[in-house]
């Protein structure tokens, strides 16, 4: 089978069956499954993006945005229910390509994962430390801005996004129980702090707000109209990723086949109805234009102040002026959840690729007293806490979802392949309506990713040559589903892989400067041709050396 070499589904359930002390402990049930995936899903998009795009593109039809993105995420949230409790092995999309679609694949998936984590932790500490200097100052602290920023925003060391990522993953080294309380105990605060905010809200909605609830179209696509609503949904897609780190902790539920299904597919159902009713509220309390500029970053500080009555000269009194610093202190809390949840699901990927001899298997160690990938999760606390520290959030963020999506398309193409290839597996969850909800989700995915920057495709392809490197270098030789194969089948597949990603450099590098001007900064413009040549030249050096050594035998 060469590089196209699948892990057999009687492999994955026996690696799953494994116990002792080199195994994950199980400790997870449905209820805890659930709260991770509310946990990691309710985060920066609820308490960020909302005022944007109803002041944007949608008006109050924001909430149809949110069911629109709801049901494009169930569509592949099915396809991972499917494969959660068919593989029950950590590792994600990562485990389900290599059943399905062969190692190469899986290598790409499982790299791709990687990198989506890493962002996501960092943008996320990043913005938990803007918060926290928020919080502080209204309580009358301030932090000096050299050591809250990186160099790039003015400062020098961004210390409190450090802190929470060495916070969190000290807490995930120590084991999978203890950080699944916390997130319990967090998700816990930030659901009822949402639910005080509804609830409260609820009597000061004045109806006119609503009115129109679908404005009229400007002219250009998605400033409101119906076209509005659909980018507005593009957008909002991005508050419910996270749904996908549940299926990492397979290995840490007490019985996988059964509660993989619920946490996925119940924590997209529980945030779907929190988000429409957190929107439908903060657009009722205000217009939805009192959310345009820089206060729209902030959605909710502008809703609180608008619950009140107003006075004689006509000024709003908030009645709850308490409220802002409980959702600021909520936001802590919850953004807590996401940081810890992301890093979970980095160590996990990265310790079934080790564990599959595709990275050296330092990375696969359990630790005997506390049952955790400690390598993995002590590689990754270095590495986010350091990006965190000094690079931008607008860097990171723009890398969050693209990963995520790629994987929603190939685990939605892997359910096509699957039930094609293994119809008699034994799995205790089928997606309905095959083939037709595998397809629409991935053209839905598909569809989301066509709406990212240039530069973001950049950073795509070249983390995905990095990766490739990778493989090419280490992987291929250390499989340990053909490590005693001296020449493997396929290379030549790597090889032009290699190639059309470093031709990929070149176009996604023009498209961005096409995009930004000729007379902006050409840095990445730079970086994508460097990485371009270069990686033309390391390929068609191993097609050569394959072919001459080919010609020898």
């Amino acid at each position: 089978m060469g590089l196209f070499i699948r892990k057999s589904i009687e492999a994955l359930q026996a690696e799953a069956n494994q116990s002792g002390k080199q195994t994950l402990k199980r400790v997870l049930g449905p209820v805890s499954l659930v709260a991770l995936g509310v946990g990691v899903i309710i985060g920066a998009g609820l308490f960020s993006i909302t005022g944007t795009v109803a002041a944007g593109y949608t008006g109050p039809a924001i909430t149809l945005s949110f069911i629109i993105a709801a049901i494009g995420c169930c569509f592949a949230g099915l396809c991972y229910a499917e494969f959660a409790s068919m593989i029950p092995v950590a590792g994600s999309a990562y485990t389900y390509s290599y059943a399905t679609m062969g190692e190469l694949i899986a290598w790409i998936i499982g790299w791709d994962l990687v990198l989506e984590y890493t962002v996501a932790a960092t943008t996320v500490s990043i913005s938990w430390s803007r918060y926290l200097v928020v919080f502080l100052q209204g309580i009358g602290i301030d932090l000096p801005h050299a050591f809250t920023a990186c160099p790039w925003d003015g400062g020098i060391v961004n210390i409190p996004a450090m802190v929470i990522v060495v916070l969190m993953s000290l807490i995930l080294m120590r084991g999978t129980a203890g950080s699944s309380f916390f997130n319990g105990l967090i998700v816990f605060l930030k659901i009822a702090v949402i639910l005080v905010f509804v609830i409260l809200g609820w009597k000061f909605i004045q109806a006119e707000n609503y009115v129109p609830y679908i404005p009229e179209n400007t002219g250009k696509v998605g400033e409101y109209g119906f076209s509005g609503i659909l980018r507005g949904a593009a957008i909002v897609f991005f508050a419910f990723l996270g749904f996908d780190a549940v299926s990492t902790a397979a290995q840490e539920t007490r019985n996988p086949k059964r509660d993989m299904p619920i946490g996925i597919l119940v924590s997209l159902l529980v945030c779907t109805i929190l988000y429409i009713l957190f929107a439908h509220v903060m657009t009722g309390v205000a217009h939805y234009t009192d959310f345009q500029g820089q206060v729209g970053i902030a959605p909710v500080a502008v809703a609180i102040e608008h619950m009140g009555t107003a006075d004689a000269s006509g000024v709003i009194q908030p009645a709850y002026p308490w409220l802002n610093k409980a959702i600021i202190l909520a936001i802590l809390f919850g953004y807590c959840s996401v940081i810890m949840v992301t890093l979970l699901g980095q160590s996990r990927v990265f310790l079934s690729m080790s564990h599959d001899g595709l990275l050296p298997p330092f990375f696969s160690r359990i630790n005997e007293r506390f049952r955790t990938p400690v390598h993995s999760n002590f590689l990754f606390m270095i590495l986010v806490s350091l990006l965190a520290g000094f690079i931008p959030a607008e860097v990171a963020g723009e890398m969050t979802s693209i990963g995520t999506l790629l994987a929603f398309t190939l685990v939605c193409a892997a359910v096509l392949i699957v039930r094609k290839t293994m119809p008699d597996a034994p799995r205790a969850f089928k997606t309905p309506f095959v083939p037709l909800i595998p397809i629409l989700g991935i053209l839905t995915c598909l569809c989301m990713m066509c709406f990212l920057p240039a530069d973001t495709w950049i950073r795509l392809v070249l983390w995905m040559l990095i990766g490739l490197d990778v493989y090419a270098c280490y992987g291929i030789k250390h499989s340990k589903l053909e490590h005693d194969m001296p020449h493997r089948k396929g290379t030549m597949v790597l090889n032009v892989l290699g190639l059309v990603l470093a031709v990929l450099s070149v176009i996604t590098g023009l498209w961005h400067q096409q995009t930004v001007g000729w007379d902006q900064d050409m840095t990445l413009l730079i970086i994508s041709f460097v990485f371009a040549f270069t990686h033309c030249a390391f390929y068609m050096y191993r097609i050569w050396k394959n072919t001459h050594e080919n010609t020898i035998r």
